[in-house]
């Protein structure tokens, strides 16, 4: 759930001094707030005004709670607006029963030059192609227009080519929002932004985001768990909870990129632990031999589909 002081602008009584007696009871976040013996935490509010707020927010956050719905309304809305999409790569599509699922959140596990950002590329490139926005938030420069022109089908020089390639290509490319991002609290601010967008007039235009990427999602997360304790744990589930919310509710493919760490038995192994491997909804791990064009990407988790599938010699790279 999303921490405090990510909500201050939003919530104007959620301030500094609200946020200070919050944290002096160790909560940072509205799932910390919810596990607090809240009578205990009335109790020690000695100022008036600080327990006008508790109760102003625990109001707030029962009027934010989902109503409750069965299982033939979540079927009904699997069929109406949790469509397959196209990632633009055959044998991903193939794997995944056709593409990245609307309302679900897809890790892309890898090392380094396995092909994560390729897949978001493409994936970015084949949405936009087909007149969806895509919002692309990039922790490490490696958003690349010219490998976008690429998986587009045409030259990344504007000179060349006839006018109607240049006119398609900038379309693509208009379509695709990338924004740099450099740390968690960076990305919570464009997350709530882009809520707040989805839920006003914007979305009546005729772009409608499809497809929010995050490449990478570790490299915003690791440094937030060295030494923050429970903050940087809940900060983390936080992140997640937020872009699952934003898929399911808005109808949105989310696509993010976790690196590998070293295992006790010398095997590689997702980074972020073992409470972030619960939020995906689907995890795949790629591989790339070294030097090679090609890699081969796995299932390991699925909520349809078997563990351990396997797509071989994935053209990703030229």
């Amino acid at each position: 759930m999303a921490p405090l002081n990510s909500l201050e602008k939003e919530y104007p009584l959620i301030d500094a001094n609200f946020q200070t007696f919050c944290a002096s009871h160790a909560i940072y976040s509205v799932e910390d707030f919810l596990l607090h013996d809240l009578d205990a935490l009335f109790a020690s509010a000695s100022n008036p005004s600080t327990s006008h707020r508790l109760k102003q927010l625990l109001s707030i956050i029962d009027a934010l709670h989902p109503p409750l719905i069965n299982g033939l309304q979540l079927m009904e809305d699997a069929k109406q607006n949790k469509h397959v999409l196209s990632t633009g790569c055959e044998g991903i599509d193939a794997l995944l029963g056709g593409g990245l699922r609307a309302g679900q959140l897809t890790e892309l596990v890898g090392p380094s030059s396995s092909g994560k950002t390729q897949v978001c590329l493409m994936s970015a490139s084949t949405f936009a192609k087909h007149k969806g926005s895509v919002i692309y938030l990039d922790t490490g420069n490696s958003f690349s227009p010219q490998r976008i022109a690429h998986f587009v089908g045409q030259s990344s020089d504007c000179v060349s080519g006839n006018q109607a390639d240049r006119r398609s290509l900038q379309k693509v490319l208009d379509r695709i929002i990338c924004y740099p991002v450099f740390d968690v609290y960076e990305m919570f601010d464009m997350l709530h932004q882009l809520k707040i967008n989805l839920t006003s007039e914007i979305v009546k235009s005729d772009r409608h985001v499809q497809l929010l990427i995050v490449d990478s999602i570790s490299s915003l997360i690791t440094p937030i768990l060295r030494g923050n304790g429970p903050q940087g744990h809940a900060l983390m589930i936080s992140a997640g909870f937020l872009l699952k919310k934003l898929a399911h509710e808005h109808n949105i493919a989310v696509l993010v990129t976790n690196h590998v760490v070293g295992g006790e038995d010398g095997n590689s192994k997702p980074a972020l632990g073992e409470s972030w491997k619960s939020v995906p909804h689907v995890r795949l791990l790629l591989s790339r031999d070294c030097g090679g064009n090609v890699c081969n990407i796995s299932i390991i988790k699925h909520p349809a589909m078997a563990s351990g599938r396997t797509a071989s010699s994935i053209r990703l790279f030229v």
